[in-house]
């Protein structure tokens, strides 16, 4: 399918991301924040577990209510709780009336390359992440809250793609007026994924070996931003799927991985119809097999705690022969 103009997350309408970097002193590591224009009004949301051994704060509630109500935010295992309590921090000086936020904070482990147990991230690098979130093209591989982490026997990081696709002809109902959609000539679908997990890397069908990484983790995160008029059952059925696009990779969903997604979308009017799914089926799994790609391929060779060192893939291996 066509990308969207920076064949990122960021070409959902209203869409930004923000990242900072800690690097230096046995330190790889940082927070990665995807910002949707409207979210102080709720948005419509899911999300979806491949495999539960991470953390995701704010799920139950996304599950019980189809919405969410803040920023989402991503950074290493250890330093979560920080994260999220400097992130209540940051939109409680937004809402001087709040009583009761629900803030969005997954991970993965960037144990091996970084020195976890010091949980470095303070208030300054998450409201860096979202004070300077922007609409442009974000940054990929060894960056934010991809800084520390490897896929696939290889140096991973933080990855993004889109896909545009055009509006359905049909209503969701008889009676109903076809969704008009944000962008002309139809709708996108992005995604952000930041990849820490096993199996053996597989580009286009053909398997790329590597010596395998011996680190704790093993995760993925995933992010679905689209602006087409969805429900959250909907979503959660395009968050499943971006979990299946993990097998594309070469995935092998260990038991120790903590593989989630979470799907949102910019319009607050539903009104789609489950039989005009099949595209945007594919949007997501097209653009989370890309995003996983462009993970390890914008990531570099990192040497970090402990002189662990994760190897960037060899283009050369990835090329069509």
């Amino acid at each position: 399918m066509p990308t969207g103009s920076l064949n990122a997350i960021t070409d959902v309408p209203g869409v930004r991301v923000g990242q900072t970097t800690i690097t230096g002193d046995g330190l790889n590591t940082g927070v990665t924040a995807i910002v949707p224009e409207g979210w102080e009004g709720t948005l419509p949301a899911a999300v979806a577990v491949g495999n539960g051994y991470g953390k995701l704060i704010g799920t139950t509630q996304v599950e019980e209510l189809g919405v969410i109500e803040t920023p989402i935010l991503l950074t290493g295992t250890l330093s979560t709780f920080r994260v999220a309590d400097a992130f209540l921090t940051w939109l409680l000086d937004r809402d001087p009336h709040a009583t009761s936020l629900n803030p969005i904070v997954g991970e993965t482990n960037d144990g091996h390359l970084s020195d976890i147990r010091r949980r470095p991230i303070t208030p300054a690098h998450v409201h860096a992440a979202l004070d300077t979130a922007s609409s442009a093209l974000p940054a990929e591989g060894c960056v934010g809250a991809g800084t520390g982490t490897a896929a696939l026997g290889f140096k991973a990081g933080i990855g993004t793609a889109s896909r545009n696709l055009p509006a359905p002809s049909r209503a969701a109902t008889p009676s109903a007026v076809a969704p008009a959609p944000s962008r002309a000539g139809g709708y996108t679908v992005g995604a952000l994924v930041q990849a820490n997990f096993s199996g053996v890397l597989t580009v286009l069908g053909r398997p790329v070996p590597a010596e395998p990484i011996d680190a704790d983790g093993n995760s993925c995160m995933i992010v679905i931003a689209t602006d087409l008029p969805l429900d959250s059952r909907q979503l959660g059925r395009l968050a499943r799927r971006a979990i299946f696009a993990m097998a594309r990779v070469g995935s092998d969903y260990a038991p120790g991985s903590g593989d989630y997604a979470i799907a949102f979308t910019t319009s607050r009017t539903p009104s789609y119809a489950d039989h005009d799914l099949r595209a945007p089926f594919q949007a997501v799994t097209e653009s989370v097999e890309e995003a996983l790609l462009n993970s390890l391929t914008m990531a570099r060779t990192t040497t970090g705690f402990q002189g662990h060192t994760a190897y960037a893939v060899p283009h050369d291996r990835i090329r069509p022969q």
